[in-house]
């Protein structure tokens, strides 16, 4: 099995359709890897397929899927899961993410449900990560996930988390944002869920923009600038772990590439004040 999930370093930017033509355009850009859903790229042809191709040669190119539903009560779709592998090794993409979710039962439910914080639910969602790895011949990448409901939980949302990741020996993407989301909407500190996280199973971070339904109810759209005290914690985040490779995701409202490159900008000032002071200390 592959045992490296993710091979990059730097800031990245998922790929969206909508500025495929300016960015191809640009000789030179401030994107050092990028991120896709397979789902939505591994039947594709014809001109989107080769600049989809065009785009995976030219940056190191991750995904981040949208359909596994790994904590679902349906079984495996194993036939999806090798249609991936072929995918995966056609375009030498080393890491494939995924939710801490489920999305399905008897049909899919077009959203992202909390599985149950429960010892079982742990257990079981960690067997199938499992088999997954062993499909796909290499370490997958779970991302904690934002959550409106907990239902039958009986362990806290971080101890669920580290159960999993721990009996399945899979690694993190920590997305930060959904940390700050979650830590409102259910009343934690996101500063001590940060710390608790296993510094070796941090693969790479997402960080993004949300919606403020209420000051008590944030909800997590991707479809807004990143806020102060999001960054605050991305860099709680660098000192406490280390600076990881960061992916800005921003899949609605999505504005010009300037705009969005000015917060890969910010990514890069975070990483490279905090790699500056851990290389002062250890001089």
């Amino acid at each position: 099995m592959n045992t490296v999930s993710c091979p990059v370093s730097g800031s990245g930017l998922g790929l969206r359709r909508s500025f495929m033509n300016d960015l191809e355009s640009m000789k030179h850009t401030p994107i050092d890897f990028m991120e896709v859903a397979p789902e939505n790229w591994m039947e594709m042809g014809g001109t989107l397929g080769k600049k989809f191709a065009y785009f995976a040669e030219r940056y190191p190119m991750l995904c981040h899927g949208l359909s596994l539903s790994i904590g679902s009560p349906a079984p495996l779709d194993e036939h999806f899961l090798q249609r991936l592998k072929k995918f995966l090794d056609k375009h030498n993409i080393a890491c494939y993410s995924e939710h801490l979710s489920y999305c399905s039962d008897q049909g899919h439910l077009y959203d992202l449900m909390p599985i149950p914080f429960t010892e079982e639910a742990a257990l079981y969602t960690a067997n199938r990560i499992k088999r997954v790895q062993d499909i796909l011949e290499r370490k997958i990448v779970m991302e904690n996930v934002s959550y409106y409901a907990a239902p039958g939980q009986e362990m806290a949302e971080i101890d669920f988390l580290k159960a999993v990741i721990d009996e399945s020996n899979c690694d993190l993407l920590l997305d930060v944002n959904n940390v700050y989301v979650n830590s409102i909407n259910h009343n934690y500190d996101a500063e001590a869920y940060i710390k608790s996280v296993p510094s070796d199973r941090i693969a790479y971070l997402h960080i993004a923009g949300h919606y403020d339904e209420a000051d008590d109810l944030k909800v997590d759209t991707h479809g807004a600038d990143v806020i102060d005290p999001v960054w605050k914690l991305l860099e709680t985040t660098y000192q406490h772990h280390g600076v990881a490779p960061t992916l800005l995701e921003r899949d609605f409202n999505i504005p010009a590439l300037s705009t969005l490159f000015s917060e890969l900008d910010k990514i890069r000032h975070h990483q490279s004040k905090l790699g500056e002071a851990s290389n002062a200390a250890t001089a």
